[in-house]
């Protein structure tokens, strides 16, 4: 199999370079949402593995205009990616369509007028669609919203929905107190998709009582769904959370496994994924503070990257390779 830049797997890194011509950087912005399971419109608390403030970074605060967010994060950015030009605007915190039509309306259009944000990345719970919403980003990124609105070679902005799916298990999102069951998550991703919008999908590895069985088995389900990419992140027991209580009164029930089982892991879920399916992440960090110890250590994403292209070389693998071996 050819995957870009000689990797063997489909690496999201680069893709919009290879497709728009250039670097964009995302960033992180916190609108002010809530979640439907917090509020109590669906429950209170929230998911049981959530502290929301562990997943973002410092210049992306509540309450602080949206325009100062994107310009002290090109500011931090710059640091590391100098020659980037243009910027996609990352609704990341909480749920991030949950919210009448016109707020949202306002907020994704106060963003693009920023004249180096290109397009959004908008994070959200499945349950927080509809058509109207899905119909407005569908006809924004068609360029029939913003009248007169061009970046140096975009002629209208990039959308991308991305999805927090989580388990394709019902047994288990009840457990982590999700708040909706997967058939309302494949129902978001085909509306989504249906319109012609990019749209990405988030899983945890390791929820509580899931085995590793079961999380194979998630990768034909997956494959079923249309779906651009895909992110994974192992379970990781954020401070104060209801999962960390949970997993210090019942550790059997929960899969636990070094770095060199879970880069192992990863690659049996991707010999099982579709060769398409463009692979955002396989792993996710948290600050040490969040934390009451590192399971892997101080490791970076990029050293779990260069370990799993190691692997993978060692193993002869690649992603699709037992699709590819069963036809």
């Amino acid at each position: 199999m050819n995957f870009p830049q000689g990797k063997r797997y489909n690496s999201f890194v680069g893709y919009y370079k290879r497709f728009y011509g250039e670097r964009l950087q995302k960033l992180v912005l916190d609108a002010g949402f809530t979640c439907p399971n917090r509020d109590g419109r669906v429950g209170h608390g929230g998911c049981t593995y959530c502290n929301n403030a562990a997943f973002h970074p410092g210049y992306s605060v509540a309450g602080k205009p949206l325009a100062r967010q994107i310009d002290e994060g090109i500011e931090f950015h710059k640091v590391r990616y100098r020659n980037t030009k243009h910027y996609l605007a990352y609704f990341q915190s909480f749920s991030n369509t949950y919210a009448p039509l016109d707020h949202l309306q306002k907020l994704y259009e106060e963003v693009l007028a920023h004249p180096d944000v290109v397009g959004l990345v908008v994070g959200t719970r499945p349950d927080c669609v509809d058509e109207q919403k899905l119909d407005y980003l569908a006809e924004l990124k068609e360029g029939r919203v913003l009248e007169g609105w061009h970046r140096e070679g975009y002629d209208h902005p990039l959308v991308t929905v991305e999805y927090g799916i989580e388990s394709c298990y019902d047994q288990t999102l009840e457990r982590i107190n999700r708040g909706h069951d997967f058939s309302c998550a494949q129902k978001a991703v085909e509306m989504t998709a249906e319109r012609g919008i990019d749209t990405g999908a988030h899983f945890i590895l390791g929820l509580p009582g899931e085995t590793r069985q079961n999380m194979l088995d998630e990768c034909e389900i997956i494959n079923s769904l249309p779906l651009l990419s895909v992110k994974f992140h192992q379970l990781q027991f954020v401070r104060g959370t209801v999962m960390e209580r949970e997993f210090e009164e019942h550790p059997e029930d929960f899969l636990r496994m070094s770095l060199e089982e879970y880069i192992d892991f990863i690659i049996d879920m991707l010999e099982r994924l579709r060769p398409d399916l463009y692979i955002e992440r396989v792993a996710g960090e948290v600050p040490p503070r969040f934390v009451k110890q590192m399971q892997w250590g101080l490791i970076r994403n990029f050293e779990i990257l260069h370990l799993l292209d190691k692997r993978l070389e060692e193993r002869k693998s690649y992603q699709g390779k037992l699709l590819y071996l069963s036809n």
